[in-house]
């Protein structure tokens, strides 16, 4: 896993969409027999801002900013189906979101947003996903992508967790504000038709 190294004024904040079960233990037990080493420690789930570098003091004012970004946020119906490889940049297989990535991004922009602490490029091209896999041999990740091939998830996302990385390794959870924004229906154009 890419994990920035944290000055004593920073802290290394995470922001996901939870997978729910039985498909989290479903990936749990696709990364366990590819031998990655984060199968245990990790709950498996939708990155929506990887792990990313904060100022210590700059943490409320985060927790404060995507309470309200989850405020307005509907929630996201989320289909995963099928796998899919960041290889040769980065040695990850992954359960691709199918439907809902749309949503996942427009998220990831609001908690982006200049409103926000992170208001910053990131250092990768967003892309939601779920990890099957990462940081195992070839075969390892084409194992993890053939038996990940048979996951097929569908649930409707009501929170957003934001963790916090521990001094241990461990994340920890920090916030997880329900998406309650409502859904705006698009106006309907007048065509002059009866």
């Amino acid at each position: 896993m890419d994990v920035p190294v944290a000055r004593s004024s920073e802290c290394v904040i995470g922001i996901t969409i939870p997978l729910p079960e039985p498909w989290a233990a479903q990936v749990t037990r696709v990364r366990s027999r590819a031998g990655d080493p984060f199968a245990d420690h990790i709950a498996p789930h939708v990155t929506i801002v990887p792990p990313t570098l904060i100022e210590r003091d700059c943490l409320e004012d985060l927790r404060t900013h995507l309470r309200r970004v989850a405020a307005r946020t509907a929630p996201i119906r989320l289909h995963m189906a099928g796998t899919e490889s960041f290889r040769p940049v980065n040695p990850v297989t992954y359960l691709v979101v199918a439907s809902g990535a749309e949503q996942c991004d427009e998220l990831h922009r609001r908690v982006r947003s200049q409103e926000g602490p992170l208001h910053r490029p990131p250092r990768f091209p967003f892309h939601p996903h779920v990890t099957l896999a990462q940081g195992v041999s070839d075969d390892a990740l084409d194992a993890a992508a053939q038996e990940g091939s048979a996951i097929d998830a569908v649930f409707i996302a009501q929170n957003v967790h934001l963790h916090l990385l521990t001094e241990d390794g461990a994340w920890m959870l920090l916030e997880a504000p329900e998406l309650a924004g409502l859904d705006t229906p698009k106006k309907r154009v007048a065509t002059g038709a009866p």
